[in-house]
């Protein structure tokens, strides 16, 4: 079933669900069911797993001189979503990314998808590699999230690459995309990052995923500018607790946003790791709480690994 179903089903209630990291390569599918298993009795209606793009590192070789070399430190993400599908009976959804892919292997991910019937995606653009100041989309490859769109709504209406293929068989995804209530970080302006997000829901995304945030007037001030600017999809807000002291400067600076001065004087003051840590607990628990009572259609948790802390606060605000 679509993820928009769902929402439409649950009749403004408020739904749960979770995001997933693939294990590092060399683990095994069992590091999912142990994330998950402690989180499959809130019956999360669909559960995203994020992809991470292949990279370049430098090795040094015996010689002396380094070498540029390509790793992938996570595998794909359509054997683990069809995995989760097996195991649990809930709908699982890929993100899919522009970067590390041209569009043939983007069609190809689809088909495979298609097969399997998961028939929900998230789009995201990606981050630019650790050695390029910029993003750089692979030859033939997308370079910007509403052409990913686009290229998957072609599919939904039986349009494939190769122009000789007709009556080409019709997808039928549900398209999500990434929304940030801070901007994203390479917007000039809030404005221009609206107008980009409603060209994607123009383009045919059906609803919006957004980035973590802890203040959460940042994100009811982005739902009214989104509904006036014409967005008007579900927008489920993304959410994690800080439980450790690194998370106050890491997290701004990968995910380009604020902290609240209250939370940093709260966890600043707390003495022990764990009473840091019960600090931003408390903190998502009352996120949470606020996000639906004012009728958040999803409250989409990032797990991070760290399902047991997850547990805690869902079942603080079931």
């Amino acid at each position: 079933m679509k993820v928009t179903e769902y929402f439409e089903k649950a009749n403004g209630q408020t739904l749960i669900s979770f995001e997933v990291l693939p294990p590092l390569k060399g683990g095994d599918v069992k590091s999912i069911f142990d994330a998950l298993d402690p989180l499959m009795e809130f019956k999360p209606p669909f559960v995203d797993v994020t992809y991470h793009r292949q990279d370049y590192i430098y090795k040094k070789k015996s010689e002396g001189h380094y070498e540029k070399a390509a790793i992938r430190k996570r595998p794909g993400t359509i054997g683990i979503c069809a995995s989760i599908m097996h195991r649990y009976g809930v709908e699982a959804v890929p993100h899919l990314i522009c970067g590390g892919f041209t569009k043939e292997d983007t069609e190809n991910a689809l088909i495979d998808l298609n097969f399997l019937n998961i028939n929900n995606v998230l789009v995201i653009r990606g981050d630019a590699r650790k050695l390029e100041g910029r993003f750089v989309p692979e030859p033939d490859g997308h370079g910007f999230a509403i052409d990913l769109v686009k290229q998957i709504v072609d599919m939904n209406e039986g349009r494939y690459l190769d122009e000789d293929i007709e009556n080409g068989a019709k997808t039928d995804f549900c398209i999500g995309v990434a929304g940030y209530p801070e901007k994203h970080f390479e917007a000039p302006n809030m404005n221009f990052d609206l107008q980009h997000l409603k060209a994607k829901i123009d383009a045919g995304a059906e609803y919006v995923v957004t980035q973590m945030f802890f203040d959460n007037q940042k994100y009811f001030d982005f739902v009214d500018a989104c509904r006036k600017a014409g967005i008007n999809v579900p927008i489920v807000p993304g959410l994690k607790p800080i439980t450790k002291k690194y998370q106050l400067t890491t997290l701004p600076s990968i995910f380009h946003i604020d902290l609240p001065n209250d939370l940093l004087c709260e966890f600043t003051k707390a003495k022990t790791l764990d009473a840091k840590k019960q600090v931003g607990v408390e903190w998502c628990i009352e996120q949470s709480k606020e996000l639906k009572q004012k009728g958040a259609p999803c409250l989409h948790y990032y797990t991070m690994g760290d399902s047991s802390t997850i547990k805690k606060i869902v079942e603080a605000v079931s």
